[in-house]
């Protein structure tokens, strides 16, 4: 098999909405460490836009998908999975940044914790701090916990913790053992934009599989927060919740096995 053939070990999933800058800049983190990291890059630009970003400098083949209509969170990554071709299955919001090789750490992980279908390593503020990315299932007392003010159900552990089972880490960064996202069917398009992560963890516990948070390494969210002002999105994440509730709340799976 020549190198032109050689099938990408790690697919790589980012969505941009107009948002060129970003990806620009998680590119550049990749192409920072291409060893031992062998991949394939697809880019979904999701509202019409410019490329503003250079690909010719990234070390692996750059697949960018340009949509005729917006599509929601668990469709675009859906249609770049149609497209991959790697064992393992990343998605990663543009607004990431790469302060260290993440992939090594939580491949490693993933090899040795059978059955693991996906993980996610810890995910800071530019700031440092932990962001709220690993949690426990939401339930109708803890949601309304949380808009009281009180736990939002996040998991307590610092940078450098050994890695952990979670009920679900947070969809702006996830890498997916491929054959279980393809067994599980990827995200529940439905949902649109809120609640895909907490499903997809929900459904892959009930097959049979693992969910890991892995602090032994970190990525930092640059997050964009307009979007809790915004009554669309709010209108979408109400909807998104009750769909979960509906769905799952009551028939979840114990999800605190051995590490």
């Amino acid at each position: 098999m020549t190198a032109a053939e050689t099938v990408p070990h790690i697919s790589i999933s980012i969505v941009s909405h107009g948002q060129g800058e970003l990806v620009a800049q998680v590119l550049a983190d990749l192409a920072r460490f291409p060893t031992p990291l062998d991949a394939e890059i697809l880019i979904t630009l999701n509202i019409p836009e410019q490329v503003t970003f250079a690909t010719e400098e990234v070390p692996w083949a750059v697949t960018v998908v340009r949509n005729a209509a917006p599509k929601g969170f668990g469709a675009n990554h859906n249609a770049a999975f149609r497209l991959a071709k790697g064992d393992w299955f990343c998605v990663m919001n543009p607004d990431i940044r790469l302060p260290e090789n993440p992939f090594p750490a939580l491949l490693g992980e993933m090899v040795r914790r059978r059955p693991t279908a996906v993980i996610a390593p810890a995910v800071l503020t530019p700031a440092g701090q932990l962001e709220d990315s690993v949690r426990h299932f939401p339930a109708p007392l803890a949601l309304a916990g949380k808009l009281l003010g009180r736990s939002d159900g996040r998991y307590p552990f610092a940078v450098g913790d050994e890695t952990f089972a979670a009920d679900w880490v947070a969809g702006m960064f996830m890498l997916f053992r491929a054959e279980d996202y393809r067994a599980v069917g990827g995200f529940d398009e439905s949902y649109f934009l809120y609640y895909e992560d907490v499903d997809i963890c929900a459904r892959l516990w009930k097959s049979g599989c693992r969910v890991l948070a892995c602090p032994r390494t970190h990525v930092v969210h640059d997050a964009r927060r307009a979007s809790r002002r915004n009554l669309r999105y709010m209108r979408w994440h109400a909807a998104s919740i009750a769909r979960y509730l509906a769905r799952h709340w009551l028939r979840l799976p114990p999800t605190d096995r051995a590490t």
